[in-house]
C-alpha cells in the first residue's frame, strides 16, 4: 500500500470494547488433564503372565534329569568382508563342549575357512561322507529330505548362529542324512575333520578329549532327552517287572528376583503449594511407575539371564521358510507343544501376519479379552508387544508360549508384601529432605519369569516385516 507524503497513517483496527480472552484466563478455573505419558502402552505380558509368589527373593526351577547335547548357537565377528568365528564359541559344537583349551581352541578358529554359497546352491547332498562341519554366519539354509513317496520335504530352516555336520568330528562313516541348501545367499565357515586330526596329532588335549568323546556311551534317554523310567505294559502272566526310579536335576536353576529402582524427587514447594486441583506427587508419582512397569516389560522379554527371547531353548526356535511369518510357521510353532496359551508379537509383525493372512484370502477370527477384540489364529490370541526388538533388517520375533505352575509353563516372579508396597511386589519408601528441600522418594520394582520346562516357550526368529509383495 503506497502513502503519500505528509498523510497520516491511521491503525485501521477499532478500539478494544471487552475484555481479553488471554486476560479472563487469569481469573478462570481452567478444565484440565491429569499428566500425559507417551511412553505407556498396553503391557498386555504383564496382564496375562501369572505371576506366583517367591520368599527370599529367589524361586528355584527343579527338573527330571536331562542330558544336554550342546545345541547352541555360534557367535561369530565380522571386519568388513571377512568372517571369523569366536574361538570359544566352537564349545558349542556338541564334540568340543567341555574342551577348555583355549590355545587349542583358537588354532581352530583359524583353520575355519570362509566359503560363499548363492541361493540355491547345494551345500552338503543327501547320502554323500559328512567331513565338514558348516557353521552358518549369515543366511538361510533348508534341510530337504525324502518324503515316504520320493517326493521332497523341508525338514527343518537354519539360520545366523546354527550349525550342521558336527557329527563330522567324532564319526568316521558318518554321512549326510539330508540335503543342506541355501535357501538365501549364505556365508559359511567351514571346518574339516581332517584339520581337527591334524591338529590332534600334535595337541594331547583335543586327541585325549576326542577319544574320550568317542567312548562314551549313548546316554539312554526319552524323545525330550530326559533320563527314561522304565516302565512294562501289554505284558501277562508272571512277568518280570522292571525297577526304575525318576532322577532329578542335582544343580537346578534358580531365578533371582531382579529389581528396576529409580529415586523420585519433588521440591517441597511444590508439593506445599500447587496441590490443587491435582495432587502434584500423587501425579509424579503415577508417571514414574508406570515407566517402571514399561521397563519391567521390556526386561521380561529383553534381559539376557531371564528375559523370554534369551532363555528360550534352541530345539524351541523356528525359523520362517519364506522369511515372512505365513499361517504355516505359527502353525509349526503352535505344534511344538501343548496348551499354547497366546503369542506375543510387535505390532508390525501383527500387520505382517495379517497380511499374509489376506493373501491366501484367510480372516483370522478374533477373541475378546477384558473388553479388547484381540486376533487370533487357532484360537490363540496374538497380543502386541512393543518390547520385542525390530533388527535393521527388519526381521523380529514372534513368542508362543504355555503359561501357569500347574501346566508346567512360563511363570512371573514376584515377591508381595515388602515394606511401603503400593503395588504387587512395588514399594515407595519415603527417603527424607535434604538440605535444598527436595524430598526424595525410592521407588523399586521387584520382578523375574522362569521357564518351568523348556518346551513351555517357543519363538519364531527371523521373521520379515518389510515385505509388501
Amino acid at each position: 500500500m503506497s502513502v503519500e507524503a505528509g498523510s497520516e497513517v491511521r491503525d485501521t483496527q477499532p478500539p478494544q470494547q471487552s475484555l481479553g480472552t488471554a486476560a479472563a484466563r487469569n481469573l478462570a478455573t481452567t478444565t484440565k488433564s491429569a499428566p500425559q505419558m507417551q511412553e505407556i502402552s498396553s503391557r498386555w505380558l504383564l496382564r496375562m503372565l501369572p505371576w506366583v509368589q517367591v520368599q527370599g527373593g529367589a524361586y528355584r526351577v527343579n527338573r527330571r534329569l536331562s542330558f544336554s547335547v550342546g545345541d547352541g548357537r555360534v557367535t561369530f565377528v565380522q571386519t568388513g568382508s571377512e568372517v571369523t568365528v569366536i574361538p570359544a564359541e566352537l564349545g558349542e559344537l556338541p564334540a568340543l563342549r567341555t574342551f577348555g583349551d583355549t590355545e587349542v581352541l583358537q588354532e581352530l578358529a583359524q583353520r575355519c575357512r570362509q566359503r560363499e554359497f548363492a541361493a540355491g546352491e547345494v551345500i552338503a547332498a543327501q547320502g554323500d561322507g559328512a567331513d565338514t562341519v558348516y557353521l552358518l554366519a549369515h543366511g538361510r539354509v533348508e534341510k530337504v529330505g525324502s518324503g515316504p513317496y520320493g517326493e521332497e520335504q523341508v525338514l527343518g530352516v537354519l539360520a545366523d548362529g546354527s550349525f550342521f555336520g558336527d557329527q563330522a568330528l567324532v564319526e568316521e562313516d558318518a554321512s549326510w542324512g539330508y540335503t543342506a541348501k541355501a535357501a538365501t545367499a549364505c556365508t559359511v565357515l567351514t571346518l574339516t575333520r581332517d584339520d581337527v586330526l591334524t591338529l590332534a596329532d600334535r595337541a594331547d588335549s583335543l586327541r585325549d578329549h576326542l577319544a574320550a568323546v568317542r567312548s562314551l556311551p549313548r546316554q539312554r534317554t526319552n524323545q525330550f532327552g530326559e533320563a527314561p523310567i522304565d516302565l512294562s505294559a501289554g505284558h501277562v502272566g508272571e512277568a518280570l517287572v522292571p525297577h526304575t526310579f525318576v532322577d532329578y536335576d542335582a544343580s537346578p536353576r534358580e531365578y533371582e528376583l531382579s529389581v528396576a529402582q529409580t529415586v523420585l524427587k519433588v521440591h517441597t514447594r511444590v508439593a506445599d503449594l500447587y496441590n490443587t486441583p491435582m495432587n502434584q506427587t500423587e501425579q509424579q508419582l503415577r508417571l514414574t511407575v508406570e515407566a517402571l512397569r514399561e521397563r519391567q516389560e521390556d526386561e521380561l522379554v529383553n534381559n539376557k539371564e531371564f528375559g523370554l527371547l534369551a532363555n528360550c531353548d534352541y530345539g524351541q526356535r523356528l525359523q520362517p521358510h519364506d522369511g515372512v511369518p505365513s499361517p504355516d510357521d505359527l502353525d509349526e510353532l503352535l505344534s511344538r507343544r501343548r496348551g499354547n496359551k497366546f503369542f506375543l508379537a510387535h505390532p508390525r509383525a501383527i500387520s505382517a501376519i495379517g497380511r499374509e493372512f489376506n493373501k491366501r484370502g484367510l480372516n483370522p477370527d478374533t477373541v475378546e479379552i477384558s473388553g479388547n477384540r484381540i486376533p487370533s489364529w487357532r484360537g490363540v490370541p496374538i497380543f502386541p508387544c512393543n518390547k520385542i526388538p525390530i533388527s535393521d533388517a527388519r526381521t523380529t520375533s514372534i513368542i508362543c508360549m504355555r503359561t501357569g505352575l500347574e501346566e508346567q509353563g512360563v511363570i512371573g516372579l514376584q515377591q508381595t508384601g515388602i515394606p511401603d508396597e503400593i503395588e504387587p511386589s512395588l514399594s515407595v519408601r519415603f527417603m527424607g529432605i535434604d538440605e535444598q528441600a527436595l524430598i526424595s522418594y525410592l521407588v523399586t520394582a521387584y520382578y523375574s519369569a522362569a521357564v518351568l520346562v523348556p518346551d513351555a516357550l517357543g519363538v519364531l526368529e527371523n521373521v520379515e516385516i518389510g515385505r509388501w509383495r
